[in-house]
């Protein structure tokens, strides 16, 4: 019977470690397609496309219908600004995670609505933005405080450096 408790209980915290979005190392190994989120010592990660030219940003997820759960898009500006995002041609419910330079989480916009013209603030200089599927914030915990790990933030001043 013991034996048997410690397959079960080593099958779940395998299956645990494997759970999308959630990283089972207490490590930043950063990369560039990957965006990791810490929050309550808990690593969150993201596979992430990279917006960082105006072009790209402008694009950004319009016309996308999906995305896969653990997938995302992280906007990178080159100066630390106040912008403000909208839903336009967007069908696909998103959070939107606005970050400071530093890559502290200042403010979370969770669950916009699809193809809305309305302006959605950061309130708050930022140097990136987040783009997840409606829910995954909650769902995570990712709320002002977390902390991004990612090769572009500046090591010098990251809340959360990369390894």
């Amino acid at each position: 019977m013991g034996c048997w408790f410690e397959i079960r209980a080593l099958s779940a915290a395998l299956l645990l470690s494997w759970a999308p979005g959630i990283a089972a190392a207490d490590g930043a190994q950063c990369r560039d397609d990957l965006a990791i989120l810490r929050t309550d010592g808990q690593l969150v990660n993201f596979t992430i496309e990279i917006a960082d030219d105006s072009a790209e940003r402008a694009q950004g997820l319009m016309g996308r219908r999906e995305m896969d759960t653990g997938a995302g898009m992280l906007f990178i500006y080159d100066r630390p600004r106040e912008v403000a995002f909208w839903m336009h041609d967007t069908p696909l419910p998103l959070d939107m995670v606005f970050i400071d330079p530093a890559g502290r989480v200042v403010k979370v916009a969770a669950n916009t609505t699809p193809n809305d013209d309305t302006p959605i603030p950061s309130g708050a200089p930022v140097r990136y933005v987040l783009e997840i599927n409606a829910g995954m914030a909650a769902r995570y915990g990712i709320a002002p405080g977390a902390e991004l790990a990612h090769p572009s933030v500046d090591p010098a001043q990251a809340a959360f450096p990369c390894e």
